[in-house]
């Protein structure tokens, strides 16, 4: 029996490939095992391959499988455009309609199953994806009331005839590969799972779950890949709570709006990705100027312009630090796992409270749209800070005298009210201003607010704002990455070790204001720094350089044509580094 093996299906956007997959990756989860999806998909509503790869263990994992074990294939350029992963005898579960072969130098088996066949004499090719499921699921020897059970929670809301033919599909597939085999694959049985009850979802689930949990009530945005799961949770969520999401005409919209809001008490965000983020920086820049909270996510993508929208990479940083005209404080979190997007969300809020500044959720389209699994959230964790919001009674106000809503503080973070508030009113304004808001063109009045402003960043204290494993005290290499690189270098790490090679992991969570201090222990005792990152620029690496230093070590490993990093890249690029560096 095995550990782990890892099972792709593919065909034509609109297929029921992404069906396929739900159905097949939920019932593994009922089964207690651990997953890890990778979903590749075009730019367009329907047509154009897709795939979804999931890899399944018996332990917790966080990264995509360099090779293939199954792969299921609606079509035979699936076939030719994923074989190359096959493990030598790996096998293809393909529709005999298309008449599959195996492309030359491939060592696999390959099952021709009448998969349309069989959803077509069932009424129609829409089971085509439950005949698919089921071939591979019998094939595994996994037990079929389980697989069953899945399809009816999916489907029982169309009624028992609908449910009833799902089941027939994955009935006849299942006894079509059973009889061609002789039974299950014997080489592809999978160790029993521990039976834990665990999640399976995507990081946007997890940051709008989060969001809810901390008090959010409210989301205007603009639908954009691969943002717009966020704004779907909340659109069914938020109703429940009292809260609304409202579709805006754009992402300027979007952004004023959830300023508005949030001045008004309104705990509120709004999520976009990096073309929206480039609109939306004017009004970052007034959140900045005002020091109104706003919490905002940019689930990063193939740029520039409209770039590759349904691919991974992270080549947002900088611009989220710098993007903004003029200065202002922001913070920027960069979430690492499905925990970590969620309890990060909640705490974003509490951020841009406490220091009054916009909070940018910096995540990536593999953690944003990658479903994984993850273990149960503890809510006992969350907790609310809104900061210096006055919420009580305030003292009577001088004649002709306003607020100070931006009173000089040693911290820079002054009392906060809402519109309304009994001796609160004050002014507010984008341009330069007093401390109760008045415009104000003063040097000296300027040289204090922008010192006020700025001064927030010195005091921003982030639970964990870089995740370290170190076991080494001078190790060889020292291994940094961001967003959904951990699980990752993580894996890559495990082989180096065992190659000799000796290494340490420093994730970083918090990228502005950047956690120097944190960092340096690491930088100053490591031989060489490889930087992981999904970026043709190096932006991770600049900002060590800017804010440490030590650009003599630092070495940088950059993949930017679209997927994410695979355990064997980081393994052999860091081998040949370690080879080189030892002569």
């Amino acid at each position: 029996m095995i550990s782990q093996l890892s099972w792709k299906v593919g065909g034509q956007q609109g297929e029921g490939v992404e069906s396929t997959d739900k159905i097949f990756s939920t019932a593994l989860t009922r089964l207690g095992y651990y997953l890890y999806g990778y979903r590749h998909f075009s730019s367009r509503i329907k047509g154009g391959h897709t795939n979804n790869k999931i890899r399944i263990s018996t332990k917790p994992i966080r990264a995509i499988s360099d090779d293939l074990d199954i792969l299921v294939a609606f079509d035979q350029e699936t076939i030719d455009l994923n074989a190359h992963e096959l493990r030598d005898n790996g096998v293809i579960i393909a529709d005999a309609k298309v008449n599959p072969t195996v492309p030359e130098g491939v060592k696999a088996r390959l099952f021709p199953v009448p998969i349309t066949a069989i959803a077509e004499e069932l009424g129609t090719s829409l089971f085509k994806n439950m005949a698919a499921s089921g071939a591979s699921w019998a094939l595994l020897g996994l037990p079929l009331e389980v697989f069953n059970k899945a399809v009816e929670e999916e489907f029982g809301r169309k009624g028992a005839a609908v449910v009833e033919k799902n089941i027939e599909a994955v009935r006849k597939a299942a006894e079509f590969v059973l009889e061609m085999n002789g039974g299950p694959l014997q080489e592809f049985q999978l160790e029993p799972a521990d039976g834990k009850q665990k999640l399976f979802m995507i990081g946007n689930d997890a940051i709008a779950l989060g969001a809810v949990a901390a008090g959010c009530r409210f989301m205007p945005a603009y639908p954009i890949t691969p943002a717009s799961e966020i704004m779907e949770y909340l659109i069914k969520t938020l109703p429940k709570f009292g809260g609304t999401v409202i579709q805006t005409e754009d992402e300027i919209a979007a952004c004023t709006m959830a300023i508005g809001a949030n001045y008004a008490g309104v705990r509120t965000l709004t999520a976009s990705a990096g073309p929206g983020l480039s609109l939306m920086m004017e009004a970052i820049g007034l959140a900045g100027m005002t020091e109104t909270p706003v919490v905002i996510v940019d689930t990063q993508r193939g740029g520039p312009s409209t770039g590759l929208p349904t691919k991974q990479e992270q080549s947002d940083v900088l611009a989220m630090i710098h993007g903004t005209h003029g200065e202002i404080p922001k913070i920027v979190l960069s979430p690492s796992t499905i925990e970590e997007c969620f309890y990060d969300a909640v705490e974003a809020f509490n951020l841009a409270e406490e220091y009054q500044v916009p909070v940018i959720l910096l995540t990536d389209l593999q953690l944003s749209l990658g479903k994984q699994t993850s273990e149960l959230l503890d809510y006992s964790k969350i907790e609310i800070r809104r900061g210096k919001l006055q919420q009580g009674e305030l003292p009577a106000l001088e004649e002709n005298k306003m607020f100070k809503r931006y009173e000089f503080a040693e911290n820079g973070i002054s009392p906060r009210v809402i519109p309304g508030q009994k001796f609160g009113i004050h002014h507010v304004t984008g341009v330069e201003h007093s401390e109760d808001g008045r415009p104000s063109e003063s040097p000296d009045n300027r040289k204090k607010m922008m010192d006020k402003r700025m001064g927030k960043l010195n005091h921003v204290k982030v639970h964990n704002p870089i995740l370290v494993d170190a076991p080494h005290e001078e190790p060889e290499l020292l291994i940094i990455g961001m967003g959904s690189t951990g699980g990752t270098i993580d894996e890559a790490r495990r082989r180096l070790a065992d190659k000799g090679v000796t290494t340490n992991h420093i994730t970083v969570r918090l990228l502005h204001p950047f956690p120097a201090a944190e960092l340096k222990p690491y930088l100053d005792k490591a031989k060489t720094v490889v930087v992981i990152e999904n970026n043709a620029t190096a932006q991770l690496a600049s900002l060590i350089k800017l804010n440490v230093g030590y650009a003599d070590k630092i070495k940088s490993l950059l993949k930017y044509n679209g997927n994410p990093f695979l355990p064997a890249e980081i393994t052999n690029y860091c081998q040949e580094l370690n080879l080189v560096w030892q002569r």
